[in-house]
């Protein structure tokens, strides 16, 4: 379930399109390897953070039980969560084409919702940092972002993942995929993706493309 105040209410709008956070519309790399360096120097526990941040997508905990016997990965996520705020924001830029493809919804006419595993309040710190205004729903991770999706009637869902792919067909959205994380292309189609782009900067066309065949379907639809 997602974190308290990681929710809100949902309005009403035509056009919504859901974005995963980590590897789609940011590059939390640096940012996240640079938290998991500093806790195995707190704790003096080996964690092999160039690694981690191959993996990224699935909630901390699962990382974390990598490095840490079960008892000690909740206090270890708190921790973790507690250094984010000052040593993952400033490393982490925009992927490319994120903020065109903002841009391209407004340009539709549609809103833009962030559904990511990452916990509330330090996906909300990076997205102000690179610029994003975007609804956000935290903590939900594959299957569990459907909730969101169905609630906020997103029709597009786009990430980088396969449990994205998961996420939006469980919900009914489109599954736009990004081959900018640690899925390849070929990994998000066999997970059943309806489309797989490079990356984002060719998100505008598509979309584009999307909302006038179905602008066309709508007409033809009225027409008969």
């Amino acid at each position: 379930m997602p974190d308290a105040g990681d929710r809100a209410a949902a309005p009403a709008g035509p056009l919504t399109v859901g974005f995963d956070l980590d590897m789609t519309l940011i590059d939390s790399r640096p940012g996240i390897k640079a938290v998991y360096d500093r806790l195995a120097e707190e704790t003096g526990v080996f964690i092999d953070s160039a690694l981690a941040v191959t993996r990224l997508g699935p909630p901390l905990d699962e990382e974390l039980a990598h490095w840490f016997p079960a008892e000690r990965v909740p206090a270890m996520a708190d921790r973790y969560r507690e250094l984010y705020g000052d040593h993952a924001i400033a490393p982490t830029p925009a992927m490319p084409g994120a903020l065109a493809a903002m841009d391209a919804v407004r340009r539709a006419g549609g809103r833009s919702l962030v559904v990511t595993a990452k916990h509330g309040p330090n996906a909300r710190l990076h997205l102000d940092h690179v610029g994003i205004d975007a609804e956000l729903c935290g903590s939900l991770w594959a299957e569990a972002k459907a909730e969101a999706l169905v609630e906020w009637g997103a029709s597009v869902y786009v990430g980088d993942h396969v449990g994205d792919v998961r996420g939006a067909r469980r919900a009914g959205a489109v599954s736009v995929a990004v081959a900018t994380g640690p899925c390849t292309a070929e990994e998000l189609r066999a997970a059943g993706a309806d489309v797989v782009l490079a990356d984002l900067t060719e998100f505008p066309g598509w979309l584009a493309a999307h909302t006038a065949a179905h602008a066309g379907a709508r007409t033809a639809a009225h027409a008969g």
